[in-house]
């Protein structure tokens, strides 16, 4: 037996060494290809971009037709964006009864825009003067300014309580799940409807949310402006036929009245005078008070939170970004802002099926989005080299710094945050090199949880039970350092549930509950990687390095991270590997890291009382006790 043992270790190690010599074949043509020297700088990244583009289809070209299998996508002799071509402008008196706005109750507009495509869309934004045209260093993009709203405003998001509904019953009513009255609907959405009545033209766009077409929604949006229009068609699924939204019947509707505000807030009991309401049994969203784009976005993501798990066949949305391997091994990031998610997730030798929401149902994963919303303080080609490239003609951006050239020219500058630290851009998903094309993939091999320890105290990379990756699902956490919001001098914890809070319309332990039923159905393993601070806290140790990170990540996928002998930690109960190929083994247990042993042992005792404080809220929920896989007290 022993025998056997050994022949079949040996047997998977000869596996993975060859998989490890692929990895590094890709890694090292990709990296001497950026290396080459050529005539200028475009050239030179023309070149790269080439050899990287060639590579990837090398590498994806043996099965393109199989939709569990990595098919990363090679930029045909036309391009992507002239594949969406479904648009049309209906005029006359009975625009709105062609397209059905009467159902809603809008019938003024006598010019309305469908579904236009990407050129239409540019030359609509120029000539409403909706916002300027900056000189990226790939390719001219539209650039707007979205006023004082720089970010979403979720003490201003409310639900409709409909007494006796299966949403009344079943909303995590609360601080992130605000309640609101029907009556107060009623009237928001008659103020909507109006003002869309003295308009004479609007912006109406058909398209989907779930590349699933078994739990896929139909969601239509009506808009003032064409960089609205613009923004939900670089993120949501694109339809490919005419045929597709003619006689549209959407499940959802968005009747986005920006520039409107609510004068009479205090009245219907709101925060202020933005407000963005969603009546789920009417099938209705109403917005007013604010421009910024991401409120359409999260708004339906926060839907897709309610509807998918409600299914019969309930499915899983994550908050988390998605990649696969050339043999249909899919996995999962999951992360808050400043762990590394999106680019961990960048990997050239995987394809990239998509970097913010995804669901998981009985087919595998899936992606929600047709489109990346990346923010882009900071950003530059070599700390985050697909979204840089992916700035150019059709994407999007928001809230950028622009600044004049010797020729006029409007530069973005990506380093000047005094408008806000939260300038984003929009981009559909076919401007990253190598993305899946299907948009859907197997049943994750590996699922990842990122964090950022502002303590240093938990280990770079660990192997969760799955009770441990309930636990950590359900905490969320990450850690907000000095300098990152005003009157944070110190660490602070971040827990926010199943790493999106914001946006999670049922209990926690509903997501949580879900995803133990799919480890344990298709053996999927989770990890815990800190991608935050060893050998001290923030102020005395040191932020875990990028190569680090990375190549805890590469053991986890090469299968490496499997093979180890592991350890475990006192203070949390993790699993914790003795050794890792191309990481310092004295950085994989923390406290070996720190030489204030006592200092190490007080400040984990600090962070584990933090993560016990907070889950306290999840432990009468009905579900199992929870507690015992977290940090020992």
């Amino acid at each position: 037996m022993n025998t056997s043992r050994n022949l079949s270790r040996l047997a998977l190690r000869q596996c993975i060494n060859r998989s490890n010599a692929l990895r590094s074949v890709v890694r090292n043509q990709a990296t001497r290809s950026l290396s080459s020297v050529a005539p200028d700088a475009f050239s030179a990244k023309k070149q790269a971009v080439t050899a990287r583009t060639n590579l990837q289809h090398y590498r994806f070209k043996s099965d393109t037709t199989k939709r569990n299998k990595s098919t990363a996508h090679v930029m045909p002799h036309h391009e992507p964006r002239d594949d969406y071509n479904v648009s049309s402008t209906i005029t006359g008196p009975d625009a709105c009864e062609k397209l059905n706005l009467t159902s809603l109750g809008i019938n003024g507009p006598s010019t309305l825009y469908h579904n236009l495509t990407f050129q239409q869309l540019k030359e609509h934004e120029i000539a409403n003067t909706e916002g300027q045209i900056a000189h990226a260093e790939y390719g001219d993009t539209f650039t707007v300014d979205t006023g004082k709203f720089t970010g979403r405003s979720p003490k201003d998001k409310w639900i409709v309580l409909n007494k006796g509904s299966e949403s009344a019953e079943n909303i995590d009513w609360g601080s992130v799940n605000q309640a609101t009255s029907p009556e107060v609907f009623d009237e928001l959405y008659e103020k909507a409807v109006n003002y869309f009545n003295t308009k004479e033209k609007a912006y109406v766009c058909d398209l989907y949310c779930g590349a699933n077409p078994k739990t896929q929604k139909k969601v239509r949006f009506v808009h003032e402006m064409a960089w609205q229009q613009h923004f939900v068609t670089n993120m949501f699924i694109r339809p490919e036929t005419k045929e597709e939204i003619e006689n549209f019947a959407p499940d959802f509707t968005v009747i986005n009245a920006c520039a409107e505000v609510d004068e009479d807030w205090k009245r219907h009991g709101l925060n202020s005078e933005v407000a963005v309401v969603f009546n789920i049994e009417k099938k209705t969203a109403v917005i007013f008070g604010t421009w910024y784009g991401g409120e359409n976005k999260k708004g339906i993501f926060s839907l897709m939170n309610y509807w998918l798990p409600m299914n019969e066949e309930p499915a899983l949305p994550m908050h988390c970004s998605a990649n696969v391997c050339e043999d249909g091994h899919t996995t999962l990031f999951f992360g808050l802002s400043g762990t590394g998610k999106t680019t961990l997730s960048a990997d050239p030798a995987r394809a990239l099926i998509g970097d913010d929401e995804h669901g998981w149902d009985e087919d595998g994963i899936f992606n929600f989005e047709g489109g990346c919303y990346a923010k882009t303080i900071n950003l530059s080609e070599k700390t985050e080299p697909d979204i840089y490239r992916a700035i150019r003609t059709d994407a999007m951006l928001e809230n950028v710094k622009l600044n004049p050239d010797e020729n006029g020219n409007l530069i973005p500058d990506y380093f000047d945050t005094t408008k806000t630290e939260n300038g984003r851009v929009s981009y559909p998903i076919f401007h990253i090199d190598g993305y899946h094309k299907p948009q859907m993939a197997g049943h994750p091999k590996d699922i990842i949880f990122l964090t950022c320890d502002a303590f240093g105290v938990l280990p770079p990379v660990s192997k969760l039970t799955p009770g441990q990756a309930m636990y950590h699902f359900i905490s969320g956490y990450t850690a907000k350092v000095a300098g990152t919001e005003r009157g944070i001098t110190e660490p602070t914890p971040n827990f926010s549930a199943c790493f999106g809070a914001a946006f999670m319309t049922l209990h926690p332990t509903r997501y949580a509950e879900l995803l133990e039923k799919k480890l344990a159905k298709h053996g999927s393993h989770a990890w815990l990687v800190n991608t935050g601070w060893s050998g001290g806290a923030y102020g005395t140790g040191e932020r875990m390095s990028i190569a680090t990170t990375r190549a805890c990540v590469n053991a986890i996928l090469d299968g490496d991270a499997a093979m180890v002998e592991y350890v475990k930690d006192d203070a949390f109960g993790l699993d914790i590997p003795v050794s890792l190929p191309g990481v310092d083994t004295a950085l994989l247990n923390p406290r070996n890291a720190w030489k204030d042993k006592e200092a190490y042992d007080a400040t984990a005792k600090k962070l584990a009382g933090m993560f016990a404080k907070n889950f306290e809220k999840y432990s009468d929920e009905g579900v199992e006790n929870l507690t015992q896989y977290g940090p020992k007290l």
